[in-house]
């Protein structure tokens, strides 16, 4: 109630007024793509007044007042300034934030609507095209370094599907990012599961189902549908999808190092290092490093890990063993072995 007195002040001390008997304008505060009704946009009329019958245009799409439903879900006649109503007759699904203007005929909003469809065609496809071959590099090697998931997001309001798009471009890194196709307001359709197949990716809906063709369709082809209520929930799955396309971090454990003593040459298997274990473990599942000088001049596996004439799992510190290395035989009295693990660590995004 004190917010709605001061505001009330405000607009008094500003003088703010609109003018009732002018054609109607107004600001599309939610969308949806309801069943029964069809399209559904909900208009806070700002200036003028909104009747039924009355032609418009709103964004990319147009229509004539069908009904006006107020906040009582009571059918109304006409909505005046500063009147929120449910606008029903649209030929398509706005987007919030678009402004509702009233004109005087269906070929005036059909023109208009036209025109700022194409706008916004040949706006996104100039935005979309490198236009130097400097940018052109930039973006194959951007593609080239950051792993995508695509994802095609279909919602029941245009306020759920955009706070999902948002919500999808927090997801990643600079290794891996989430992509939204397309995202859109209504039912799944077998357009969505042809986008979806080209692209390789999910079709998410959320407060809304797949039609018998698009089912029909999502089967054949392959695609996955996958139903949400709560965002939540979907942010969870798509992240962890996502973190799926992360490498897995190689850590390295260094567990031992042996000197060679002296080098033998034994018939059936090769040069055969004799070693002196100086420090940790020498494992024969580990792997191996030769150091000659301090420089790495190989890196592999062992072939075989013997203690006196039987071969064993492991050589501790102090203990003497013989070691030959799998597809290499450049071996030196007084080269170091280092011995190493590693481990495979999953990643998943933050």
């Amino acid at each position: 109630d004190k917010l709605l007195e001061a505001i009330a002040l405000q607009a008094e001390l500003l003088d703010l007024r609109a003018n009732p008997d002018r054609a109607a304008l107004g600001a599309v505060i939610e969308a949806k793509l309801d069943v029964g009704r069809g399209p559904v946009a909900t208009v806070l009329v700002q200036n003028g007044t909104l009747r039924h019958g009355d032609i418009f245009v709103v964004g990319e799409q147009w229509g004539k007042v069908r009904a006006l439903i107020n906040d009582k879900n009571e059918r109304v006649e006409a909505a005046g300034p500063s009147v929120p109503v449910e606008v029903l007759g649209l030929n398509g699904t706005p987007q919030a934030g678009d402004v509702l203007n009233v004109v005087e005929t269906e070929a005036q909003a059909r023109e208009i609507a036209d025109y700022r469809i194409k706008a916004a065609r040949d706006k996104r496809a100039a935005a979309g095209a490198a236009t130097t071959l400097e940018q052109l590099m930039a973006k194959a090697k951007a593609d080239k370094s950051v792993a995508e998931l695509p994802i095609l997001v279909k919602a029941d309001v245009q306020g759920s599907a955009e706070a999902i798009a948002q919500a999808m471009e927090k997801i990643g890194n600079d290794e891996v990012r989430v992509r939204v196709l397309h995202s859109g307001v209504g039912a799944i359709t077998e357009s969505d599961i042809g986008l979806a197949e080209a692209s390789g990716a999910p079709v998410i809906g959320f407060n809304v189902r797949a039609n018998a063709p698009a089912r029909a369709s999502a089967n054949q082809k392959g695609v996955e549908i996958r139903y949400y209520s709560i965002i939540y929930d979907l942010v969870d799955d798509i992240k962890a999808a996502a973190s799926g396309l992360l490498k897995n971090e190689v850590r390295e454990t260094f567990i031992g190092y042996a000197t060679i003593k002296e080098v033998f040459k034994v018939s059936g298997v090769g040069k055969v290092a004799g070693c002196l274990v100086t420090e940790g473990v020498a494992q024969r599942s580990a792997g191996v490093r030769l150091l000659r000088d301090d420089v790495v001049i190989h890196e592999g596996t062992l072939k075989t890990l013997k203690r006196f004439k039987d071969e064993v799992k492991e050589v501790i510190s102090g203990q003497e063993c013989g070691m030959a290395f799998e597809n290499y035989d450049d071996i030196r009295n007084g080269d170091v072995i280092e011995i190493f693990t590693r481990e495979e660590i999953v990643r998943k995004l933050a």
